[in-house]
């Protein structure tokens, strides 16, 4: 192994539309101010400065710019969201190089098919990550309070690039595909910067805040909060995942960071509403709550408005594509007629606009359309998937001579009279599974590849509380083959499909049921799994 230590060339471009130039603007003004606060265990909380994150980023920078990578190559960052590993994306940045957030609970199956579809340069961990066993042809490195150390230096190679530019990938998050493959969502840093000045305006955090984060760094909304936190000269505080999962660690966390705001899906309060009412309630500098990723239960967002009755709390609506799209405050108290929460206008510099299946411009107000995103923030395309990027990204149809593309989100709304849109469901198979986009069709790729398994059909399903959905899978056994096991069918979509593509339920058929025309009765499953007394085979610890 080897420690390097030498800088990188220059990046060159307008000031502030690098990522980390945007992020890092605080360090010159502000260099005290806390950017980063964690506290894994009771009792230890740390304190990273701007200064400190700065002088981190320089010095993983530095080792990144002498292992003389070519600008605009990929690195794949796996890591759960610490100082550390913000200093890294941030230090990604400043070499020119493309980061690929994934979790270390990645299985290997997905990380191998990811390593394989990016062609990364370097894999890069934590310094106690524990990884082992990538392909030859990767370079694989540590990030630590030293710096970093390479255990196996990237191929050599003569670059053909050597400036960086703001319209290049900043970054690529994969998501769940159709094609049975991750999909790899490519943003730029010019897309990133004019997303975080849109967010900005609706002035979410100050200076003073403590914004809580509780999404896996390998997700679009980590990035966002990372941006709001930074872009505001405020500190992040990241919430590791298997705290999050529990309401008193997420709750003594809270308290112990004092985080005046928090972000992530509408789930993550389940369980301390249902449990720790008390403990929630006494978060008395808790001033803002921000969620997106799926619809907020009415029930459970009412309790949480009375248990914190001076926090703020925000809406915000949007896909990976964008990394958002709106920000909309929840009105307080919420109206006992209210029965679907508004998702607002575009944010500032943005548009949303409504076109019906015939491709004409929806304006009237109660009829629906599909969501179509006009934005200085879209992603460039998914990656090394030409024909997916057409689907996505369609002409202007208000003026498709211009050559401007709009994202065609996949997503349904109606527009209310003043002109708020609300949203209605999707046009395809993609769900939100707690707020993690999982498209159905990869998860059934997966269960036909079981051996006896002949069909098989995926579904998200109401949870018996109403709070939020889980997923479920019908499988049919191939004739004369033994049936297979539920249990094992689970264990062979964990082996390649992160937690939440995980059925929580899957139950055995003799056939599917169809409908007149022949596709599968999705209502005849749903029905049957309502009415199943044993249904499932459980899923794993509390969310």
């Amino acid at each position: 192994m080897s420690t390097v230590s030498q800088p990188p060339s220059a990046p060159a471009g307008p000031a502030g539309e690098f990522l980390h130039d945007f992020l890092l603007a605080a360090a010159r003004h502000t260099p005290d101010a806390p950017a980063v606060i964690e506290s894994p265990r009771p009792g230890a909380t740390t304190v990273t400065t701007y200064a400190e994150l700065g002088a981190l980023v320089d010095a993983y920078a530095d080792g990144l710019g002498a292992l003389g990578i070519e600008t605009g190559s990929r690195v794949v960052l796996e890591s759960d969201t610490t100082a550390p590993a913000v200093a890294a994306l941030l230090a990604c940045s400043r070499a020119g190089l493309t980061f690929v957030p994934v979790s270390p609970e990645t299985p290997r199956q997905r990380l191998e098919s990811i390593l394989a579809t990016a062609r990364p340069a370097l894999h890069l961990q934590a310094a106690d990550g524990t990884r082992t066993g990538l392909p030859p042809t990767t370079g694989t490195a540590r990030f630590g309070p030293d710096g970093l150390t390479v255990d196996r230096a990237p191929g050599p190679h003569r670059p053909r690039r050597r400036v960086p530019c703001v319209t290049d990938p900043a970054y690529i998050i994969f998501t769940s595909g159709t094609t049975g493959r991750p999909k790899g969502v490519v943003m730029s840093h010019r897309a990133v910067t004019a997303f975080y000045r849109g967010m900005l305006a609706h002035r979410i955090a100050a200076p003073e805040d403590r914004v809580a984060s509780t999404s896996p760094l390998q997700f679009d909304f980590s990035l966002l909060n990372i941006g709001l936190a930074l872009g505001s000269g405020a500190a992040v505080v990241p919430v590791p995942p298997q705290l999050v999962r529990w309401p008193r660690h997420l709750l003594r966390v809270l308290r112990e960071t004092g985080a005046t705001q928090v972000n992530g899906v509408p789930s993550i309060w389940r369980q301390p509403l249902r449990y720790e009412p008390e403990r929630l309630a006494a978060l008395d500098r808790l001033r803002s709550v921000l969620f997106c990723g799926e619809e907020f239960p009415l029930p459970e967002l009412r309790r949480l408005q009375e248990l914190l009755p001076a926090a703020r709390i925000i809406n915000c609506y949007g896909a990976t594509e964008s990394m958002a799209a709106s920000f909309e405050d929840v009105p307080r108290p919420l109206p006992d007629d209210v029965e679907r929460l508004s998702i607002g206008v575009a944010h500032p510099g943005a548009e949303m606009l409504l076109v019906d299946a015939s491709g004409t411009v929806v304006d009237r107000p109660g009829v629906p359309g599909e969501i179509h995103l006009r934005s200085p923030a879209l992603f460039s395309g998914y990656w090394d998937d030409p024909e997916a990027t057409r689907a996505a990204l369609v002409p202007d149809p208000l003026c498709p001579q211009s050559g401007q593309v709009v994202l065609r989100t996949g997503d349904l709304a109606v527009r209310g009279e003043d002109g708020a849109f609300f949203f209605r469901g999707r046009t395809d198979s993609q769900v939100q599974i707690n707020g993690n986009r999982v498209e159905l069709a990869e998860v059934e790729r997966r269960l036909t590849e079981f051996p006896g398994a002949a069909a098989a059909t995926a579904l998200a399903l109401p949870l018996p509380d109403g709070g939020g959905l889980e997923l479920a899978a019908f499988v049919v056994p191939g004739a004369g083959r033994t049936p297979p096991d539920a249990g094992a069918l689970r264990e062979f979509c964990a082996a390649a499909l992160p937690p939440y593509m995980v059925p929580q339920q899957i139950q055995l058929l003799d056939a599917l049921p169809v409908t007149a025309n022949g596709k599968v009765d999705r209502a005849a499953l749903a029905d049957a799994a309502a009415r199943a007394v044993a249904p499932a085979v459980p899923g794993g610890g509390p969310q």
